[in-house]
């Protein structure tokens, strides 16, 4: 099969002898399934199952299928479209592949790719198209989720200069955040306790990103407290038969095992 196909089917989904659902979506009806997708495919992804990993790029596929085909019937565009876009681009953004500009490492790629961005939106902006971007932290998307989101801030001020140098500075800056919670909690104010976190947040994604590790990453505690699941249905018992006292102490136990 081929990308004409699948686009076949979706508008035969769509047509009047077609599926009930698919013809009661929209574009905001759509938007969850989306972001569902994108999870799904990173999930895939790390599972190391390359065919697992295909079935879900395709269900994202059909995602950017579906939605084209929305448009279509309003008379927006259509799916040739979305390639043309994007083919166009990657060649604009690439101009050490596609033309003489030279980039000796993917630093200079991406200082590149930035400039080229950033003067794209300036012709936008020239031509009513777009709104100006004033600056560098403009741009990402509102619905990320938090953390990813500051994760991305944090990287846009990298690339101009504005970051740390060594571990210990971010380091340091945690610690500094964390003493703000504590008086903050200290002097009893809830927005000033709300703000304080926030920073502290902010400070742990940036030493996560400054180490190159995901700040959404939530595994290790997933497979303790599953650890903690099984010692405690192996007694016969359910989780909330259990005191504080005791699933502190078996994820104690946990704890001690997986570090030998």
């Amino acid at each position: 099969m081929n990308i004409q196909e699948l686009l076949d089917i979706m508008a035969r989904l769509r047509s009047e002898g077609g599926c009930p659902w698919d013809r009661e979506q929209t574009l905001d009806s759509l938007k969850p399934y989306l972001v569902e997708e994108c999870y799904e495919v990173i999930e895939a992804l790390e599972s190391g199952d390359p065919e697992k990993h295909a079935e879900e790029l395709g269900d994202l596929l059909l995602q950017v299928v579906f939605q084209s085909q929305l448009r279509k019937e309003r008379g927006e565009f259509e799916f040739s479209h979305v390639v043309r876009h994007i083919c166009e681009k990657l060649i604009r953004r690439h101009p050490h592949v596609f033309g003489d500009v030279k980039a000796a490492d993917s630093t200079a790629v991406l200082k590149n790719w930035d400039a080229i961005k950033a003067t794209e939106k300036q012709a936008g902006a020239t031509a009513g198209a777009l709104p100006q971007r004033r600056s560098v932290v403009e741009g990402i998307p509102k619905h990320l989720p938090a953390l990813h989101k500051a994760h991305h801030i944090q990287k846009r001020v990298a690339r101009v200069g504005f970051d740390w140098e060594h571990t210990r500075d971010v380091v340091a800056k945690v610690d500094e955040e964390l003493d703000e919670v504590k008086a903050a909690l200290a002097a009893g104010s809830p927005d000033k306790v709300k703000e304080e976190i926030g920073d502290l947040l902010f400070a742990v994604v940036n030493l996560s990103r400054f180490k190159d590790i995901s700040a959404e990453a939530v595994k290790k505690f997933s497979r303790r407290f599953q650890a903690v699941e099984a010692l405690v249905h192996g007694q016969g018992k359910a989780l909330t038969d259990c005191t504080l006292a005791e699933l502190d102490a078996h994820w104690d136990a946990v704890k001690k095992v997986e570090a030998g």
